[in-house]
């Protein structure tokens, strides 16, 4: 489809299977609804009714896979916040231990020497006035590094404190974006299992109505362009006639100038041109649809023409409704090889025409770039035909 429209979604994500896993049995879905045109019997549900619940499911699945990856990104963030902290209590344990060790050092120094305040009796059992000064200044200097790190550890273990009860509530958030994701991954599967669900209700009598519409229509495309490669062949008849009768009047010995109304060959240069455009595209048969591509391993379909014709030296526009301004306007009847052939009223879809009926394009999402007739969808799909250059 044109460029312009709803690109597919991306495929799988961080372990969840996204909406890729119904993109055939959709695809399937949209290619044998396209073609129904009868009402199904019963009070079954419709083939379009059917789509359309499918599609609804797959948008859901798709956003239900956006919020699993978002509540995977904040879990992620919860986490490493939460090592962060328990790695900060760690620490912070570790210095609490030290200041809890050296605390206790000076404790056990207190009890081994009996240190207490300077009394008389530490005057009475010092050898000498000078004695009793220094041992007094002694256990000014003990009390004071003792009061120091008692001090160093309370500061300490309220800090600590504070970060546990951070971690704490960090592990509490973990938990709830933990919650958050396995709720968003159950969605996503509850979503998918759905659209399966609802596929399946396509019966087999249904599915054989839908073929026989659909080779009748195959078999129209085949009558139309079989008429197609006739009236090209008579064109070319008389457009062989009209050169020789040309040639005729040129080569005899009248003066006088003629007047016919014959068709005018076509360029030669074109010819050579489209033949190189053609064999470009030929070249893609096989490569998937993706919105938006422009090559070199997947196109859209206005993506495939542009890069055709570049690769044959012509640069058209990039969408369609520009490329079918990019040239002459020429009618279905006389459209040769490498012409662009646009479909629908809003111009949303172009194939490259290879003759007898057949153009090479890129469908449309869940498909690939092939060979396919013209009247894949009725005649009166086809828009118009130009030719570039």
């Amino acid at each position: 489809m044109a460029s312009h429209r709803k690109p597919p979604p991306a495929g799988t994500r961080a372990g969840i299977r996204t909406p890729a896993l119904a993109t055939a049995a959709l695809t399937s879905v949209a290619l044998l609804s396209q073609t129904a045109t009868a009402a199904p019997a019963d009070d079954r549900p419709s083939l379009e009714e059917v789509e359309k619940k499918v599609d609804d499911l797959y948008r859901q699945a798709e956003s239900a896979t956006d919020n699993y990856n978002a509540a995977k990104e904040k879990t992620t963030t919860q986490r490493g916040r939460v090592d962060a902290l328990l790695n900060d209590v760690a620490q912070r344990t570790q210095k609490l231990n030290e200041a809890r060790e050296e605390l206790g050092s000076f404790a056990a120094a207190q009890y081994r020497t009996g240190a207490s305040a300077p009394d008389t009796a530490t005057f009475l059992l010092a050898d000498s006035p000078q004695d009793y000064f220094d041992q007094t200044q002694l256990m000014s200097r003990l009390t004071s590094r003792q009061k120091g790190a008692v001090d160093d550890y309370v500061t300490e273990q309220s800090a600590t404190m504070k970060k546990r009860q951070e971690a704490t509530e960090s592990l509490r958030t973990l938990t709830r974006s933990q919650d958050d994701l396995k709720t968003a991954k159950a969605t996503v599967q509850k979503k998918l299992a759905d659209a399966r669900n609802l596929l399946s209700q396509l019966t087999a009598q249904e599915k054989a109505r839908l073929a026989a519409i659909e080779e009748k229509k195959q078999q129209e495309a085949a009558r139309k362009a079989a008429e197609l490669a006739r009236q090209q062949a008579a064109e070319q008849k008389a457009q062989e006639a009209a050169a020789e009768q040309q040639q005729n009047s040129s080569s005899g010995s009248g003066t006088g100038t003629g007047t016919g109304t014959g068709t005018a060959t076509p360029d030669p240069s074109y010819a050579t041109k489209a033949e190189k455009a053609l064999a470009f595209a030929r070249a893609q048969i096989g490569k998937p649809y993706v919105w938006g591509a422009t090559g070199p391993d997947s196109y859209d379909c206005s993506g495939l023409t542009q890069a055709a014709w570049k690769a044959a030296g012509v640069d058209i526009p990039r969408v369609t409704y520009d490329q079918v301004n990019a040239g002459t306007t020429v009618s279905l009847s006389a459209a040769q090889p490498g012409d662009l052939v646009f479909f629908y009223d809003d111009i949303s879809h172009v194939g490259m025409y290879i003759g007898n009926g057949m153009m090479i394009h890129a469908p449309k999402p869940g498909a690939y770039v092939r060979e396919e007739s013209i009247y894949y969808d009725g005649e009166s799909a086809i828009h118009s035909v130009v030719r570039p250059a």
